[in-house]
């Protein structure tokens, strides 16, 4: 699995909202096809979504999908409609950073790439043994995006996001509660259910208390992710140029081992 880079358009993406007001949670659902590849405009009303729910007297959101993975990165097809994709999904990260209230993750299935930094915007995540969490980027002949030269190394240290990061390794669900880079783990068939009962105790918490923790405990990703999103662009986009990314997506498409040379234009 790895960033989608062309082939059938992918279906418009379903996203529903279930609202509990006796635990004040609500858990938002989206579904992209089998693998969830994110674009601008789901990362946008995934935001859109979660940002109005406070207003509802909704205090801690569960982020799950019907899908078989939580997300398989970023798609860079064409849309259903035939159009080009709209925007540029760095252009809305920043507002996963800043949602008003906890977002608990469920995270069945893989996380990959972009999906990692989905994944690691929430609060807390939730996973099974058979969950994974994969940076590949670095086979794709590219480096890291969706903010996660900020987000991972502050979340398992430096040593451990450079492992992630230089060698493309799997990370299953239980050596990533291990790391840190998932709260809590649970069987697949327990999986929502798990990760309802962390947004609950949450949102059982009095909220203008949770909001002022929340904050501080948050403030290097919600004052730094401006800056880390431009550097990891800028860099992205120097590295498009390379024969070592043409290689890493036709080898990708091939299903090889990609051959790099090192070469940057």
């Amino acid at each position: 699995m790895n960033q989608r880079n062309g082939g059938a358009p992918t279906p418009k993406a379903l996203l529903s909202v279930d609202e509990h007001p006796d635990t004040h949670v609500a858990v938002v659902t989206f579904s992209r096809g089998r693998n969830n590849y994110l674009d601008h405009d789901l990362v946008d009303r995934i935001a859109g979504t979660i940002e109005k729910l406070p207003e509802r007297g909704v205090r801690a959101v569960v982020l799950r999908t019907t899908s078989r993975h939580f997300c398989g990165g970023a798609d860079f097809a064409p849309r259903s409609s035939g159009a080009p994709p709209r925007g540029n999904i760095a252009g809305v990260v920043p507002r996963l950073f800043r949602l008003p209230i906890p977002v608990v993750a469920a995270v069945g299935g893989a996380a990959v790439g972009g999906g990692l930094g989905l994944a690691l915007t929430a609060d807390f995540r939730v996973c099974t043994p058979s969950s994974y969490f994969l940076a590949n980027f670095t086979r794709l002949g590219i480096n890291e995006g969706f903010g996660l030269s900020l987000s991972l190394p502050r979340l398992i240290g430096p040593q451990r996001a450079a492992e992630m990061l230089y060698t493309a390794r799997r990370v299953n669900g239980e050596e990533a509660v291990c790391w840190g880079l998932g709260d809590r783990l649970a069987q697949p068939s327990d999986l929502d259910e798990a990760a309802y009962a962390l947004a609950a105790d949450i949102a059982a918490s009095a909220p203008a208390a949770v909001a002022v923790s929340r904050a501080a405990l948050r403030a290097e990703l919600t004052s730094g992710i401006e800056d880390a999103l431009r550097a990891e662009m800028e860099q992205q986009r120097r590295l498009m140029e390379s024969e070592d990314f043409r290689e890493g997506v036709r080898a990708w498409g091939q299903r090889r081992p990609p051959v790099f040379r090192g070469a940057v234009s």
